[in-house]
């Protein structure tokens, strides 16, 4: 759903308005007049009178009296944010929602979770949005970027970089010594050094930016402003390239950017502010050689180039801009770099408290849309539905916004399964967001416990008691056992989980990982005691099939015999892995076959044959129009089974193409030209 007509006026331009009316918002509107693609038009505050002298002292048409009274005006096209950081997504959301395009001033929001709810709101409703990393947009950067990729200094190895200044004792008015307002050194300029670094290594990998595999972090934290005032980091990203990080609020570091490599550096006096105090340019350094300065300067100054770069994108008939400038897979990289910095320095909002997530970034109840396009199934013993996409919990640990937005976004859509286990340690996460939602009884809980080695009767109910307080429940609706121990007699097992379903802590029950001869031994001892047996199942079943087990112990169902096995029982199966840990996004080659970073997936899934399915689930993904991916999760859906598929997204953006493929039915004939190459 994309916004309706051009954005430009007559004359070409771009009406602007802003919402806020401190000193970025100034320095914007100041910068508009030499823009060549914009004009102010319009300015919202908090107050009129605010408004009247902003729009004076800037030469803005009309001032409004209210954030909404401006994104009511049909004339204002793009809508600059210059609000206090924990207003970034709300506003965002709303101005999305109005169809305005939008540049929102870094950081995108106070966290990942908020900064995923408001890219996916500017997707759906098909407008502009772009997170203000002003420098980005300039050509130094630009010029930074190329310099790398061309590998000028052979392999990066060290980045040094900085942003910081010196506010002079406590000003606890200023909103970046505000807790609650999500302020600090490391979201005012913090964001800054990191993007940076995120960008060099990109280039120096060949991408557009890349993204830690670590953050190691320091800080200190201010006893009244509660927020970090000084603060360094260190990143290590693939190929080891290392990056150190600082900046602060009550300290003056040299604003520089150096990079090494193998073969020389690369030196930029001013990174954040190029053509503000000298031209924009980069010093390379090559062993054995003169520097080489390089010019790199703009007609019009930083944030006008940064307004049109809005424009221009807006003409190309883009939705994000093109690198260096932050698309939004950058800003959400950035912002979980973010997050992880500040989770080592000890650093929590509190508009991250679960006081605060009450209530939503929309601020509207949670609900299942009316277009959503779940599908649902049944296990016996659950009297709920439930929806054959099980939301898998590994990924919570990052946090309970994180976990609220991924959540909120899975129940809107339809799901209510989500799967989680003891040794995943992410219960609490799910167990705060049931009590912040109240959905308890709407939900399809899934436990699992009793994982090798504490796989005995005796650890399973101790797991089990953990789980339910943790999860702030008293019963799942579904317990597997996460692993089997053939050491003990199955009766053992059985008499345990038939204790604790009488009791009521569990609904339906079954193994994860156990065979189909176990599956039976244990039903057969329950049939001749008159106890209640194994219900379900969760084998791994997948488009792929695996070399090993990616995890020692663990069970799959592809082969024909178990296939006929669970066609002929009618057992439900609840797949993991049901996307063979991404293989099928396409992203994995097989000369990546010797990249550490991903060594699990390469010992589990490459193989001829795995990479024979891919082309051909990408040759059908082409001809129906959906990715190879949702092909991948719609063969496991596709099967003549009761089968339910665990998925694992990191983003909404991965949540919703993976429910997408809930749409796709295969045929048979499709499903068996997927797994041979052959007509059946």
């Amino acid at each position: 759903m994309g916004v309706a007509g051009s954005p430009f006026d007559a004359t070409g331009r771009l009406a602007w308005g802003i919402l806020g009316t401190g000193r970025i918002a100034g320095t914007f509107a100041t910068a508009l007049a030499s823009a060549r693609r914009g004009y102010l038009l319009a300015v919202g505050s908090r107050s009129a009178e605010s408004a009247r002298a902003f729009a004076d002292r800037h030469g803005a048409k009309r001032a409004y009296g209210s954030y909404d009274e401006l994104l009511a005006d049909p004339d204002v096209k793009a809508v600059y944010i210059s609000l206090p950081n924990h207003l970034h997504a709300t506003w965002t959301l709303r101005c999305a929602e109005a169809g305005k395009h939008i540049l929102c001033e870094k950081p995108l929001a106070s966290n990942l979770g908020e900064a995923m709810v408001a890219i996916e709101a500017a997707r759906e409703r098909g407008v502009f949005l772009m997170e203000a990393f002003m420098y980005r947009c300039h050509p130094q950067t630009a010029t930074l970027a190329r310099l790398l990729r061309e590998r000028a200094i052979g392999d990066v190895r060290q980045v040094q970089v900085a942003f910081s200044y010196n506010m002079r004792g406590p000003h606890p008015e200023n909103i970046r010594q505000q807790n609650p307002s999500a302020g600090g050194g490391i979201m005012d300029v913090g964001c800054y050094p990191a993007s940076m670094a995120r960008l060099v290594a990109g280039a120096a990998l060949g991408r557009d930016f890349a993204d830690p595999l670590d953050v190691k972090a320091v800080g200190h934290i201010g006893a009244e402003s509660r927020v970090d005032e000084w603060s360094s980091a260190v990143l290590r990203f693939e190929g080891d390239i290392l990056a150190s990080i600082a900046c602060g609020i009550q300290v003056a570091v040299e604003p520089t950017l150096r990079v090494f490599g193998s073969e020389g550096s690369i030196y930029v006096a001013q990174p954040w502010f190029p053509g503000r105090d000298a031209p924009g340019r980069v010093v390379l350094n090559r062993d054995g050689r003169e520097p080489d300065t390089i010019a790199a300067d703009a007609e019009v100054p930083l944030y006008s180039v940064e307004a049109d770069t809005v424009a221009d994108a807006l003409a190309a008939g883009l939705t994000q801009a093109p690198s260096p400038a932050m698309s939004w897979a950058d800003s959400l990289g950035n912002m979980r770099t973010l997050d992880l910095w500040r989770r080592d320095v000890g650093l929590v909002f509190d508009v991250e408290r679960p006081a605060a997530l009450v209530n939503r970034v929309s601020g509207r109840p949670l609900a299942v849309r009316p277009d959503a396009r779940m599908t649902y199934g049944a296990v016996p013993g659950v009297e709920k539905r439930i929806s054959r996409a099980v939301m898998g919990s590994m990924a919570f640990s990052h946090g309970l916004p994180y976990t609220c937005a991924l959540l909120d976004y899975f129940v809107e859509q339809g799901g209510n399964c989500i799967d989680t286990a003891y040794g995943y340690r992410t219960e609490p996460m799910v167990g705060d967001w049931l009590r912040l939602r109240g959905n308890r009884d709407e939900i399809v809980l899934i436990v699992k416990g009793a994982h090798t080695p504490d796989c005995n009767p005796q650890a399973l109910t101790r797991q089990l008691h953990e789980s339910l307080e943790r999860l702030r429940t008293d019963y799942a609706d579904i317990y597997f056992m996460h692993r089997d121990n053939p050491e003990i007699p199955v009766g053992e097992f059985v008499d345990v989980l038939n204790e604790h379903h009488r009791a009521g802590r569990i609904r339906a029950f079954g193994g994860s990982n156990w065979t189909i001869e176990r599956i039976t031994e244990a039903n057969e001892y329950a049939r001749k005691r008159g106890l209640t047996p194994f219900v379900v199942s969760s084998p791994n079943f997948a488009l792929a099939v695996w070399n090993e087990p990616m995890w020692a112990g663990c069970i799959a169902a592809v082969d024909p015999a178990s296939r006929a096995w669970y066609q002929a029982t009618g057992m439900p199966i609840f797949a993991w892995s049901s996307q063979a840990s991404g293989f099928f996004t396409g992203r994995f080659r097989p000369e990546d076959a010797g990249n550490p970073a991903i060594a699990p997936i390469v010992r589990t899934w490459f193989n001829a044959e795995n990479f024979a399915r891919l082309e051909r689930a990408k040759e059908l993904a082409a001809r129906r129009g959906v990715t190879s991916a949702q092909i991948a999760l719609a063969y496991v859906l596709s099967q003549p089974l009761s089968i339910f598929a665990l998925i694992g997204p990191r983003t909404i953006d991965e949540a919703r193409e993976s429910l997408g493929a809930l749409t796709i039915t295969l045929t048979p004939e499709e499903l068996h030209w997927l797994e041979t190459g052959r007509s059946a």
